[in-house]
């Protein structure tokens, strides 16, 4: 196990390329089709080689898989689909041994209905008051006992046999917890202390603006201010709690907080808080230089008076795949986006995420890589009988779910299943073996080897703020240090600024010696 470390542990995190594991199509290491700790342990080497600072795992929890793993039952066992406990005790030692650290996700807001708390709520028991559950409304209790919807669609709530409703912010197999409970709230800090003790370095807490509930939970009318579940202000309680704990392993936070807000967005960062949170607003731009410089402008300035580091996503599990999306005619984050049959322009779309990918590792704080994006794989086509999300069946088949990002990797050409393992769990598409990992480590111009030579070349860009250049309309140009970062986004070639050396570039300039639209460069000023 792991020994307490001091709080500071060399600000690593500060300027991190984390790496984003979906373990149940990363690797299958036995053969079952699913992915596994075993199989992560032995791309360990993928993961030096592609010169990454820390991993973050999503659920590896034993878990139903109803949510794909976000329906945690227990939070202190490896699902047995993954592996044990012990072997994720290993995978953590082997990847720090390597100069890797690891992150694990906590899903704070809701367990599974599997969860011992839950089946004991669901007898009659005392643990009743860790959920929500409440009466409904009508003569007859027979309607939700407010207004609330789930992130899934349809109603947050869910009828008992006994008549009573419970809340479920997500799936009905998902019940929100209560955190106005001093047993919640002392579980969760357990949890926290029982993986830091394994020797994790941090966690990653999703839906982080969620959890307190007003506890009326009055319904959420038109202009409501607070919000009933949303950024409630005695959220930050909680997190001061856990940054106690945190503080003394050296641990680290990066909370999933999706807010418009930035004053309230930036509450979640001061120093007796979370060290850092997502950064959605650059991942939601459209492919458009002046949306993306006020998206990068606006962050940095969110994190400027709490003095924390910016987070830079272009893609994760829950959102279409970067190449699809810039390559559709709408590349902004939309759900919408995800319709069935929308026409994309896969060669468009991987010049654009070449160059978002160099633009991204060019700005300041930390940088997330979903698996598969330095290879990039578009989205796939899930057949309807296959599709598992639990967005798909809730939505009544209009929403395709995200499985289309989830489908597992491609390491080998020439093996079966383009060398995942045994047949995937979500079926692979036909070439998919063509962005297979071996083939793209031999191609000089694939996009595995641009993400590890620009990972390799980042530290070229110090740890200053980035200085605007001027630039022709629809170009993004910025030094930082002594490099420069150059992205066009405009619809003509446009001439290079004055530069000792070509650091790296995300395609061939032009017989001009110009850079080319919807490419990226990097050079020593």
């Amino acid at each position: 196990m792991g020994q307490p470390t001091p709080a500071t542990d060399g600000g690593w995190w500060r300027s991190a390329v984390i790496y984003q594991v979906y373990v149940r199509s990363f690797a299958d290491g036995d053969g079952d089709g699913t992915g596994d700790l075993a199989g992560v342990r032995a791309r360990l080497p993928y993961l030096v080689e592609l010169g990454v600072d820390a991993l973050w795992f999503n659920p590896w929890y034993r878990s139903p898989m109803k949510d794909g793993g976000y329906d945690v039952a227990d939070y202190r066992a490896v699902d047995p689909a993954f592996g044990t406990l012990a072997e994720a005790e290993k995978l953590i030692a082997e990847a720090r041994g390597l100069g890797i650290r690891t992150l694990v996700d906590i899903v704070p807001n809701h367990v599974s209905d599997q969860h011992p708390w839950f089946r004991a709520a669901l007898a009659g028991g005392p643990e009743r008051e860790l959920f929500h559950f409440r009466p409904g409304r009508g003569e007859h209790g027979e309607r939700p006992p407010n207004d609330w919807q789930s992130e899934f669609g349809g109603p947050a709530w869910t009828r008992l046999p006994d008549g009573d409703w419970y809340l479920h912010l997500f799936a009905p197999e998902q019940p929100d917890l209560n955190w106005a409970h001093p047993a919640v709230r002392q579980e969760h800090e357990d949890i926290l202390r029982f993986w830091f003790e394994r020797g994790v370095a941090g966690v990653r807490i999703d839906s982080a603006a969620l959890l307190v509930k007003h506890p009326e939970l009055p319904d959420v009318t038109e202009g409501r201010d607070p919000h009933p579940y949303v950024d409630r202000d005695e959220l930050h309680d909680v997190y001061r709690a856990w940054r106690a704990v945190a503080d003394e392993y050296g641990a680290v936070f990066v909370g999933e907080v999706w807010l418009p807000d930035a004053e309230r967005f930036a509450r979640y960062l001061r120093p007796d808080e979370l060290h850092t949170a997502f950064n959605f607003s650059f991942m939601s731009c459209p492919w458009d230089a002046a949306r993306l410089r006020r998206s990068i402008d606006d962050t940095l300035a969110e994190h400027a008076p709490v003095g924390a580091p910016a987070t830079w996503v272009l893609c994760n599990h829950d959102v279409t795949r970067t190449v699809t999306r810039y390559g559709r005619a709408d590349t902004g984050f939309d759900f919408a986006t995800k319709a069935f049959g929308t026409p994309t322009d896969l060669a468009l779309g991987t010049r654009r995420a070449r160059a978002a990918a160099l633009l991204s590792l060019a700005l300041p704080g930390v940088v997330y890589v979903y698996q598969g994006e330095e290879l990039g794989l578009p989205e796939a086509d899930i057949p309807l009988d296959r599709i598992e999300d639990p967005m798909h069946a809730r939505s009544g088949g209009t929403d395709p779910g995200r499985d289309g990002c989830r489908v597992p990797l491609p390491w080998a050409a020439g093996e079966p299943h383009a060398g995942f393992g045994g047949e995937p769990w979500l079926p692979q598409p036909d070439g998919w073996a063509a962005y297979a990992a071996d083939r793209q480590a031999e191609d000089p111009g694939s996009m595995l080897r641009l993400y590890r030579e620009a990972v390799r070349l980042r530290p070229v860009f110090g740890d200053g703020p980035p200085t605007w250049l001027p630039a022709p309309d629809g170009v993004l140009a910025f030094a930082r240090a002594d490099a420069l970062c150059v992205v066009n986004l405009s619809d003509t070639p446009v001439d290079l600024p004055v530069h000792s050396e070509l650091l790296l570039a995300g395609g061939p300039l032009d017989t001009a010696g110009r850079l080319p639209r919807d490419t990226a460069v990097w050079l020593r000023a």
